[in-house]
């Protein structure tokens, strides 16, 4: 259905629950309710509003003064070439947290037994949730801020085990993507703690009578170049493949070397030793929560990602703890079979975010040109699809324009089925127009998105080259102006 009339146009505005979006009936009559709407979202909104509305009573105060300073405190932040702005986080973020906090301080919620309370639907069942933990799924837009998300719920777990007698959370943190691409983003982020405070996401010492600052003790260790391991303030940032144990890793056709894949199952312990110290190391801690983004790679439990995840529980409970909390961040967490993931608390859809300018609106070209488009008959990519090639052009000469005035850079972004279509189309674009010649940046992945990590010498140079070109592709310094990759590539 449309958006309701009252919905606000401001991000940043507290929207009420009735007036958020919700699909059409004749949707939910093409569709299963469950492929289309959260479970738990609906009444977990109305509890939250309550919550909100009551000046978050039944908290603890750790997690009140930190709602208070992230959304109540003015924040102004400088600007290199003019006055200060103000900072203000978006309203799905901050229903994010609330309903986070709620969920654990007020309601205590332990296990899948204590969310089900909030099912409205009657849909979901016990046999919809793998996990024995508390596991939450934030349900948001690409676009509208899921990093943010992630940094406020790290800060609020910190504080809270450390300000709070009987906290349940946790000071050590397993940040996982999915992709070497991904992890990247995520590094320029959460190195050296850039975000926290970038972001107004620490209060300034002395607030609520705590030293925020000089409380906020943590380390970042990336991948397998691992600091000195303290038991408690520790950031491991990774990709989910170096919390494998030797016997999880399962052969794969994406591997580099698919013989096992082929031929059987590869021996125990057969991986490499940056993997392994990993692995045993977040194993051997006594606290932790699990940060997923883009979750809906970790989806079923037959995943050795979920397994995983699964035996760092189980080592905790071993040592007399548990997996204080795994949260999951996600534009798209849906099975295979498109239900949306029964633990969603919390839907921030694409509909809401265009209509608050918080992500980009899809232009389509006009119908005239639309007529024009015709896909020809021949084996070539670049000659069966060259209408829609020629008009992509045309369209982003136009954004370019647009966006060089503003002293931006417009990005021509080509999605293909295979690599060999990656170089078909590069060459199309740089011999076919003047201003892309020299300027198509075409990255290679194997068929899952990743970048090849064991790779050595000029080759392992080539592909850091890469990566970095890819991350800066909106410097005005960047000689590029299209990529061209294969679909998997598409986040990040």
């Amino acid at each position: 259905m449309p958006l309701h009339p009252d919905f606000p146009t401001s991000p940043h505005a507290i929207v009420a629950p009735a007036v958020r979006w919700s699909p059409a009936e004749e949707s939910l009559r093409a569709s299963t309710m469950e492929k289309l709407m959260p479970p738990l979202v609906s009444g977990l909104r109305r509890e939250v509003q309550a919550f909100r509305d009551g000046d978050y009573a039944g908290a603890a105060e750790t997690s009140r003064a930190l709602l208070s300073w992230w959304f109540e405190t003015p924040h102004w932040l400088p600007q290199y070439n003019g006055p200060d702005v103000e900072f203000r986080y978006f309203f799905a973020q901050r229903e994010a947290l609330e309903t986070l906090v709620y969920l654990v301080d007020v309601v205590g919620v332990k296990d899948k037994f204590d969310l089900m309370r909030f099912d409205e639907s009657g849909l979901l069942s016990t046999g919809m949730f793998d996990e024995d933990w508390r596991r939450f799924v934030v349900k948001m837009a690409t676009g509208s801020g899921k990093t943010k998300v992630m940094s406020l719920a790290l800060a609020w777990s910190f504080f809270h085990k450390l300000y709070e007698p009987d906290s349940v959370l946790a000071r050590n943190f397993l940040v996982i993507a999915p992709n070497i691409i991904v992890l990247d983003r995520l590094w320029r982020d959460f190195q050296g703690l850039r975000i926290f405070f970038a972001d107004p996401v620490i209060p300034d010492n002395g607030f609520e009578g705590h030293n925020w600052r000089d409380d906020f003790q943590l380390t970042v260790h990336r991948q397998d170049e691992l600091r000195l391991v303290r038991p408690t303030g520790n950031i491991f940032l990774t990709n989910i493949h170096r919390v494998y144990t030797g016997e999880d890793i399962p052969p794969s056709p994406d591997d580099e070397n698919t013989m096992d894949y082929f031929l059987g199952p590869r021996p125990k312990g057969g991986t490499t030793d940056s993997r392994v110290d990993l692995g045993m190391i977040v194993r051997d801690i006594q606290e932790l929560v699990v940060i997923n983004d883009e979750a809906h790679h970790v989806h079923d439990r037959k995943l050795a990602w979920f397994g995983s995840i699964r035996d760092i529980h189980d080592r905790l409970l071993q040592k007399g703890g548990h997996l204080s909390l795994q949260l999951d961040v996600t534009a798209t967490p849906r099975h295979n079979n498109g239900a949306i993931f029964a633990q969603t608390i919390t839907d921030y859809p694409l509909v809401e975010a265009i209509s608050q300018n918080v992500v980009k609106h899809p232009v389509l070209p006009d119908s005239e040109s639309r007529g024009k488009l015709v896909e020809h008959r021949s084996s070539k990519y670049t000659e069966r699809y060259g209408d829609y090639m020629d008009l992509g052009v045309v369209e982003w000469r136009k954004a370019y324009e647009q966006h060089e005035k503003m002293g931006k850079k417009a990005i021509l972004f080509v999605m293909t089925d295979d690599t060999t279509n990656c170089d078909d189309v590069a060459a199309y674009l740089e011999n076919t127009y003047p201003e892309l010649a020299g300027a198509v940046l075409v990255i290679h992945t194997k068929n899952n998105g990743e970048f090849a990590e064991n790779a050595t010498g000029k080759k392992k140079e080539e592909l850091d080259r890469l990566r970095k070109l890819a991350n800066e592709i909106d410097s005005a310094d960047n000689p590029y102006k299209a990529i061209v990759s294969v679909l998997v590539l598409k986040e990040g």
